[in-house]
């Protein structure tokens, strides 16, 4: 176990791309932090806006706050890498340039974790767990049952974590996958490591138009690929699960993975059933025997 430290230095790290309506409140909401033993760390992705002009107003008034701007545009994930390659503290916590963090929100985030040493990171924004109260630690496998088997807990965006610096700089941080990197990075951290869970009410999320995820919300195939790298992250050999729990896990991905393509086919169109039963592998005879003859009503 290692030594506690009851305030440790937070590595806030924003990412910006063209947030000119946002960014401000973001920055703000960090400033008004009840707990103030933080660095905040803008990166912005080569905006077309005045999302940097304002975010350097800022860094002139707090010492705290380093503005950098990428020689060229990153993309989401490889730019939350470039933020936490400048960080400082003992933890990353991301907050998004359209997101913001409420003053109690890092006091609450630094106690909740350092209760627990061996922890690798931390999420929050859960639904209350029925039997104990929020925080909670679980072990690898701990975590990966409650995750296939009784509640969600990898489906969470970066928003809703704290991490060990020195743990995600040991997984090498984001693989870089689109619309993925943060539900992957949750699997490959709790191969090793515990994680904390936390309650509602640490951070906010804003919706709006401009925001990628509105982009691909009709099209199956985005979530499709959650359920294909899932079969991949169970597959892994670091994956904590034992072997009648990953064969569980195969047959309730086949049948989801199947169905979702007998859908995009009926709700969709055929060139986007056809795209998805390319990229799952699957014969015909599997999805019809998974989608249709084992569907579970």
């Amino acid at each position: 176990m290692s030594t506690i430290d009851n305030n440790p230095l937070v590595s806030v790290l924003m990412t910006a791309y063209n947030r000119e309506k946002y960014i401000a409140e973001a920055i703000e909401s960090v400033i008004n932090s009840t707990y103030q033993n933080w660095e905040l760390i803008i990166v912005d992705d080569v905006s077309r806006d005045s999302t940097v002009e304002i975010a350097r107003s800022y860094e002139v008034k707090d010492r705290r706050i380093k503005v950098y701007v990428n020689e060229k545009n990153l993309g989401d994930y490889p730019n939350r890498n470039k933020a936490a390659s400048y960080a400082k503290g003992k933890y990353l916590k991301y907050v998004d340039a359209d997101d913001m963090i409420y003053p109690y929100g890092l006091a609450q985030l630094v106690f909740y974790i350092e209760q627990f040493p061996d922890a690798g990171y931390g999420l929050c924004s859960l639904e209350q767990d029925v039997h104990k109260i929020f925080p909670f630690q679980l072990s690898p496998l701990e975590t990966y049952n409650r995750h296939y088997f009784i509640a969600p807990v990898f489906h969470k965006a970066p928003l809703s974590s704290i991490i060990k610096l020195s743990i995600f700089n040991e997984v090498g941080g984001f693989s870089g996958k689109r619309m993925l990197g943060d539900y992957e990075m949750w699997h490959i951290l709790s191969q090793k490591y515990p994680v904390v869970l936390m309650p509602h009410g640490i951070v906010w999320y804003r919706e709006h138009d401009a925001q990628e995820m509105n982009d691909h919300k009709n099209d199956p195939i985005e979530p499709f690929k959650y359920l294909l790298l899932g079969e991949e992250l169970i597959d892994d050999a670091n994956c904590p699960l034992g072997k009648v729990e990953k064969l569980i896990i195969r047959k309730k991905l086949k049948r989801k993975i199947a169905r979702s393509i007998l859908s995009a086919f009926r709700k969709h169109s055929f060139a986007k059933g056809k795209e998805m039963k390319k990229v799952s592998n699957m014969t015909w005879s599997e999805i019809i025997k998974n989608g249709i003859l084992n569907y579970e009503w």
